[in-house]
């Protein structure tokens, strides 16, 4: 039904307008009695084969839902009612800021893909705390990044500031210097400075007394040489792994009108891409460290391959948009099937 009736009504209007009214639906719906358990019965394969431990975490299916959906987590208890193991929220910058001019949000329908220049649109940190603070038990990853204004060498700051805030409140830690839309933040992704990024983060988690778990977000353009570095990178400072991938700049071989929107691809164009920087770190590390895979994840079959590759969850963002939430009990129930 989603497919053939809802998404192409929701396609006729703005992609950023629709995401807000989507929101409130879901919100408003979730309320009614009985709705949460509908959602649940259409879309969540409860099945203790799908449970995975993760560096440190137990997660009830390896299907998430990509950060950049639920920045300011306003939806996370609703979200985890479509059949979701877990949810990213941000990413969260120390300040609120408005983003990126409108219009930014681009939906290329004969590619199956979107082009988004957001620019870390959120409310700030703080708000998403108290947002957390009423959590019943989602398991949550914080999505965390740099405010626009904030020059690179002083960029430490505003990720600390970010960790610190949300230590208590949420379950792993997303460090995000590979989005291409808030300015030379791609910078942050050199071997020096990201060392230097991750070490700092990994020094405050150390003298904390429970560790949380801290991820690198890469983006997909990264060259192999620039892999290894990241490979390196999580050996010496020892987070506990990678997101493989965030949105492109490539435009190669896409056919839509507005291909040519500034901004980060996602969607089918970055299916193999995606899945071949998985293979990369996985095979190039001899496996030392946990990949969630994330990057034109379409059908059932997109998410077997990423796990095949060596990824030890996924997410879900793009894909979920096209394919709408069976899309989640899909994936899970292959997982199952192929047991």
């Amino acid at each position: 039904m989603y497919k053939q009736l809802i998404r192409p009504l929701f396609f006729c209007f703005d992609p950023e307008k629709i995401h807000h009214f989507t929101f409130s639906l879901v919100r408003v719906t979730s309320k009614i009695p009985g709705f949460s358990a509908i959602y649940k019965s259409l879309y969540l394969v409860d099945d203790k084969r799908l449970e995975r431990e993760v560096f440190g975490l137990k997660f009830k299916n390896p299907v998430g839902l990509a950060a950049g959906f639920d920045k300011d987590a306003k939806l996370y208890k609703e979200l985890s009612n479509f059949g979701f193991g877990f949810i990213e929220i941000g990413t969260l910058t120390p300040k609120g800021q408005d983003g990126n001019p409108k219009k930014r949000l681009f939906r290329l329908k004969e590619d199956s893909a979107i082009i988004n220049r957001m620019g870390f649109n959120n409310g700030g940190v703080m708000e998403a705390v108290e947002r957390l603070k009423s959590n019943p038990g989602v398991l949550i990853g914080g999505n965390i990044g740099k405010n626009k204004v904030t020059p690179n060498e002083e960029a430490t700051s505003d990720y600390e500031i970010c960790f610190d805030a949300l230590y208590d409140y949420v379950d792993y830690f997303v460090v995000n210097v590979s989005s291409p839309n808030t300015p030379n933040l791609r910078e942050l992704q050199d071997k020096e400075p990201l060392t230097q990024l991750l070490q700092t983060l990994q020094n405050k988690n150390l003298a904390k007394p429970k560790q949380k778990p801290i991820l690198l977000k890469i983006a997909p353009d990264l060259t192999d040489d620039q892999l290894f570095d990241i490979i390196d990178i999580v050996k010496e400072t020892k987070i506990a792994g990678v997101i493989a991938t965030n949105t492109t700049i490539s435009r190669e071989g896409l056919q839509s009108e507005n291909k040519s929107e500034t901004g980060g691809l996602s969607g089918k164009p970055l299916t193999k891409r995606s899945t071949e920087v998985i293979r990369f770190l996985s095979e190039k590390s001899n496996k030392a460290f946990p990949i969630i895979g994330v990057g034109g994840i379409h059908s059932a079959d997109d998410a077997i391959e990423k796990l095949e590759a060596g990824a030890s969850l996924v997410q879900l963002y793009t894909g979920f948009i096209y394919e709408g939430p069976a899309l989640v009990k899909a994936i899970n129930q292959k997982i199952l099937n192929k047991m």
